[in-house]
């Protein structure tokens, strides 16, 4: 029997999502969780695996059994106790077997969160960024990114991915109260994309890159002409969504 996790999590407290060794990772977390209560060897395969320190509001990871899970909201309940409370289990849901977290998922959206006052109780969730930034330019940039699919400018160098491709719906940003939020919303997106791209971003806000040069960054495929990745605390992964659920 297959079954869907929906979970959350805060990214400070881990590794990242994917099991490493010497370094607590929520994936490990939650497969020594299901384990426990239901008392056999579980591994999980989660929909994307988000980097040390990045946030989902909104992850799903399923997992196999040998017998049906009679009461799941109990079993759900159960995990919920022995999690640290870093992570959260939002349900649980029986998936036919040949249900895949990861491959059936048909989209991704991020959310990326900027405050530019300094305030103790925002730095864990938030980007510090004083800067002056110019957002009609950034939207400008995102834009622009919507002609094309080849981001690997933005991809870390050491992946093994078999294409850069990348079919962006959206890429925007907004002033919300205290703070600059990036949306954007993917088919797929490649290891350090998101945080490259705000990078890169923000230096056409800050106006060290024209839009000019921006366009010409993604044109050139080459990381090296990007800008820096921004730190992690300010992502999260907030929707994965399947055609099927």
């Amino acid at each position: 029997m297959r079954y869907l996790i929906e979970c959350s999590y805060r990214g400070k407290a881990f590794h990242g999502w994917q099991i490493q060794p010497n370094a607590i990772s929520v994936q490990e977390s939650i497969e020594k969780a299901l384990s426990t209560v239901l008392k056999q060897k579980i591994e999980i395969v989660g929909s994307s695996r988000t980097d040390t320190g990045v946030h989902a509001s909104q992850q799903f990871a399923h997992f196999d059994v040998e017998e049906k899970i009679i009461d799941i909201d109990k079993i759900a309940h159960s995990i919920n106790g022995i999690l640290s409370k870093d992570i959260a289990i939002k349900k649980i849901l029986a998936v036919p077997n040949d249900f895949h977290s990861r491959f059936d998922a048909c989209h991704r959206r991020y959310l990326y969160r900027i405050h530019q006052e300094k305030n103790p109780f925002w730095y864990e969730m938030s980007y510090f960024c004083k800067t002056k930034l110019d957002i009609s330019l950034m939207n400008k940039a995102g834009e622009i990114m919507l002609k094309y699919i080849d981001y690997q400018c933005f991809s870390k160098v050491k992946t093994d991915v078999q294409t850069f491709n990348c079919k962006i719906e959206f890429a925007y940003w907004e002033q919300q109260e205290q703070f600059l939020l990036f949306h954007i919303k993917a088919d797929r997106f490649l290891r350090g994309m998101v945080r490259a791209i705000v990078g890169t971003m923000i230096e056409v806000g800050a106006g060290k890159l024209t839009l000019t040069d921006f366009e010409q960054i993604i044109l050139s495929k080459n990381r090296n002409n990007a800008g820096r990745a921004v730190p992690s605390e300010g992502l999260t992964l907030v929707e994965v969504g399947y055609k099927s659920l």
